[in-house]
Order: C-alpha cells, then sequence, then structure tokens
C-alpha cells in the first residue's frame, strides 16, 4: 500500500532533514483495519506511507527503499516484530524506530529499546500521542545525523589520512595533498628528521588513482653505492660478489605504483646521472646487464638537507633536481606548529593505550605546558617516543612532568641559549652533537643514531669525518 498525500505544507513539516522531501514511513502491520488507521493519521501531516503485513516483508522493503519511519507490530505471523527488530539491528538498518502492541510488557519494552527502537506505545493510541513521538524520535534522528556529519567536516581540519594537525601550516600541507594525489607528477619533501616525510608520501599514494599498485621505499642514505644502485635498479646473478641470484629492483616491482626516496641528496654523482636516466627514459638497466627494462613509477623523493645548496656546490646534478622538484613540499618541524602538539599527544596516548593493554591515560596540565613549550628537534617521532615512554615506565593513570624524558623535564630557562656567546662554526656544533650522542649511549651506535634521527651509515660517515672513532 502506498498513498502520497495532496498536503504539501504538511509533508515539508515533517522534513527528515531540512529538505522539502517529505518523511518515507514503513507500517509493519498484520491487521489491515489498523493499517488504514494508521495511514490516515501520517498521510494527513504529509508522511508518505508503505505497508508490509509481517517482518518479512517489512526487511524486503527495507532493502529496496531508505525509510525515515518505521512503525512496527510485535505480534505478527512468519516473522514478528521483535525479530525483525533484531534483523534491523544487525544489518545496521537505523531508521526511527516506533514500536505498537496490544500486548505491552516491560520486558518487551526495554528488549525493543535494547534494538533500538526510539519508542513503544500500547494499542490502541491517540493519533495525537504517535504524531508527538514520530515527531520527535525523527528530530532526534536528524540531529544525530547532524552531528556525524559535523564530525566528518571536523576531522577533514585534524585528520588527513594518518597526518594529524590542525594549524595553518598543517591545513596548506592537507591541500597540496589533495592536488598532488590526483596526478603523478614527481614531488620532493623537505623537512627535519622526524617530520612526517614518508607519511605524507603515503597518503598522497593512498589517495590517488594508483592505491591498489605497489609502494616501495627507499633510504638512499642506508646503503653503499653498490648496494643502492643494486636496491633500486636490481642485478643480474653473478654482477658482483655475493649476486648468487638475479634481483628486481624497486623500479621494476614499483611498477604502476609510487617509489619514495628518503635521503635522496645522499646518492652518491655517479648514480645520479644512472637515475636522472630511469627518470628521463622510463627504463632501468640492472647491474650486470645490458638490456633495459621499461617502468613506470611515481617518483617521491625527501631530504633532510638543504638540496639547493647541495646543488650550487655541485654536489647534486642540477638536472637531475629540477626532475625531482616539478612538486616542492616542505613539512614544518613541531616547533613551527606547536598548536598541533596537545592533539599529537592525544592521538599517540590512544595508540599506545591499545598496545599496552592499558586505559588511556590523562596528561596533567604541567606535563602539558611542558610538552608543548618544548622544541622537539626530533619532531614528532621524539614525541611519540616521549609519550610512549610515559607508559612503558610508569602505571599511574596520569602522564606527569615526571614521567617525561629529561629534556623535556629542563625549564625553558635551563635550556634558553645566551644571546651574547661566541657562536660555534656548523661543523663543531654537528661534531658535539655527535660525541653527546654517542656519550649518552653508551658508545652503541645504533642509539646514537636514533638520539640524533640519521641512519646509521650515515653516522659513520660522521664519525671519519671528524675522527670520532677512536
Amino acid at each position: 500500500m502506498r498513498s502520497v498525500s495532496p498536503d504539501v505544507s504538511a509533508a515539508a513539516s515533517v522534513s527528515d532533514d531540512a529538505g522539502s522531501a517529505p518523511v518515507r514511513t514503513l507500517l509493519v502491520e498484520d491487521e489491515a483495519n489498523m493499517v488504514r488507521t494508521l495511514a490516515k493519521i501520517l498521510e494527513r501531516k504529509g508522511y508518505l506511507v508503505d505497508a508490509a503485513s509481517n517482518g518479512e516483508e517489512a526487511l524486503q522493503r527495507l532493502a529496496e527503499t531508505s525509510y525515515d519511519l518505521v512503525i512496527t507490530d510485535l505480534n505478527m505471523p512468519v516473522m514478528d516484530g521483535m525479530r525483525l527488530l533484531r534483523e534491523m539491528h544487525a544489518r545496521q538498518l537505523n531508521p526511527a524506530t516506533i514500536v505498537l502492541t496490544g500486548h505491552g510488557t516491560i520486558q518487551s519494552a526495554v528488549e525493543a529499546m535494547k534494538l533500538g527502537a526510539g519508542d513503544y506505545l500500547i494499542k490502541p493510541c491517540h493519533p495525537d500521542e504517535l504524531l508527538i513521538v514520530a515527531a520527535r524520535l525523527l528530530e532526534v534522528r536528524a540531529l544525530r545525523r547532524e552531528v556525524t556529519q559535523l564530525k566528518r567536516e571536523l576531522r577533514k581540519f585534524d585528520h588527513f589520512g594518518e597526518i594529524i594537525g590542525t594549524s595553518p601550516r598543517m591545513q596548506e600541507i592537507y591541500h597540496v595533498i589533495e592536488a598532488v594525489s590526483q596526478n603523478k607528477s614527481n614531488i620532493l619533501i623537505s623537512g627535519e628528521n622526524g617530520t612526517g616525510k614518508e607519511l605524507v608520501a603515503r597518503t598522497i599514494h593512498k589517495k590517488g588513482p594508483v592505491a591498489q599498485k605497489p609502494f616501495f621505499a627507499v633510504n638512499c642514505g642506508a646503503l653503499s653505492e653498490t648496494l643502492l644502485e643494486s636496491q633500486l635498479f636490481g642485478h643480474r646473478k653473478g654482477s658482483f660478489t655475493g649476486a648468487i641470484e638475479d634481483h628486481e629492483g624497486v623500479f621494476q616491482a614499483a611498477n604502476g605504483g609510487t617509489l619514495f626516496l628518503d635521503e635522496i641528496a645522499e646518492i652518491p654523482l655517479p648514480l645520479q646521472v644512472k637515475f636522472l636516466r630511469a627518470i628521463q627514459e622510463k627504463e632501468v638497466t640492472p647491474l650486470g646487464s645490458t638490456r633495459p627494462v621499461h617502468v613506470d613509477v611515481r617518483i617521491i623523493a625527501a631530504t633532510n638537507r638543504d638540496i639547493e645548496e647541495a646543488v650550487r656546490s655541485a654536489r647534486f646534478r642540477t638536472d637531475l633536481f629540477y626532475r625531482l622538484n616539478v612538486v616542492p613540499m616542505h613539512l614544518p618541524p613541531l616547533r613551527e606548529r606547536r598548536e598541533d602538539i596537545s592533539l599529537l599527544v592525544d592521538h599517540f596516548i590512544h595508540d599506545f593505550s591499545l598496545v599496552y593493554g592499558v586505559a588511556p591515560k590523562r596528561v596533567t596540565p604541567e606535563a602539558l605546558q611542558r610538552i608543548t613549550q618544548y622544541d622537539w628537534p626530533g619532531n614528532i617521532r621524539e614525541l611519540q617516543n616521549a609519550i610512549e615512554r610515559a607508559f612503558a615506565l610508569s602505571s599511574e593513570p596520569a602522564i606527569t612532568i615526571d614521567n617525561l624524558p629529561p629534556a623535556v623535564m629542563r625549564r625553558a630557562d635551563e635550556a634558553s641559549v645566551d644571546p651574547f656567546a661566541e657562536p660555534l662554526p656548523m661543523d663543531e656544533m654537528e661534531k658535539r652533537n655527535i660525541l653527546a650522542a654517542l656519550q649518552r649511549s653508551g658508545g652503541n651506535k645504533n642509539e646514537a643514531a636514533r638520539l640524533l634521527g640519521i641512519d646509521r651509515q650515515r653516522l659513520y660517515r660522521k664519525i671519519e669525518k671528524y675522527g670520532l672513532g677512536s
């Protein structure tokens, strides 16, 4: 049964979401006289009414049409109202729902409410009572949908994929990601260690048309020249010592997808020529082979160094730089977007509460103030480690100042720099940082590299440069 009300103004008055569409209603009732009575009551107020004689028929209609309101009896043949509610709940169907019955009990009312019914009325009910309950449930439903939509909109501003931040700097990053994810232009991401360069690269890949294709990440500063060339372009068996079988490089493995190359400025000059050819000609030649292989990959490169200075000093090829720098992106350090720190803290607390199987910790105001004031030279990675440290070392329900790493616990005046002090050369500052990291790690180079936010191979090169090997 379907009736269309001629009362257009009344239909608008019961619109479900501030539009002009009338409320689509499903009556589930096996008594024909009751169906006619209820339909007339509802149609006079502008509702569009369909009818089903039992729960099974109702489920068929619900599968075909999106209803705003369901009014159902409990006692019906084939499938009763309670089973209908269970099926609707299981299928995550959530129209506003009113249960009508002539045999009401507290137990059945409670069970119906648990299964998603919004109200429970005893037959025969007064028409005004039915209309008031229906209007209230529809209003609640509309408000819930509005809240859900608002939450969805808000998530656009504090999350972008797995990237977190509401600051203007991050909003700019989000706009760039949204734009570049839809094409295959090469991208060069710059930023300090720990700012999330690989996360941004993965987000661009996931939001683009090749999201289902491979994504490969390579740290160009962690391998020797020969191993890096093999990793990028592949090799044939016997091409160098240890090459006991053919190996497919990441250019081939990522074919059709995205290749993320971190620390791109560390690629040796001789290898840069081959790399440039791979980008320009879309082909690679594995070590030990003379036959080029066609590849089609998007390149997202990243660096924590001033790559333009490397170009000026002839340590990085100009032509390769321009091939990579089609779309430049700079990720700000955490100290330049302090308004995002509390969001990140909440995010990491949620993550580590799941990892450690404990309730989420709260952060005391004093600890949050110290966390926000700290400059976080290791950026997001250092902040993440600090929150994990608090979970690992304390069983207390709150993160206090005492749970923070020593560097964060220092007062701002203790960590302040004397503006009148004689500035140190950059090499000397770097040397002192490496010495401090080695001392703090007890000479453990892996740990020292982690503290400095650089890879182990790069640390070895710095140790050799400054003669710190003894």
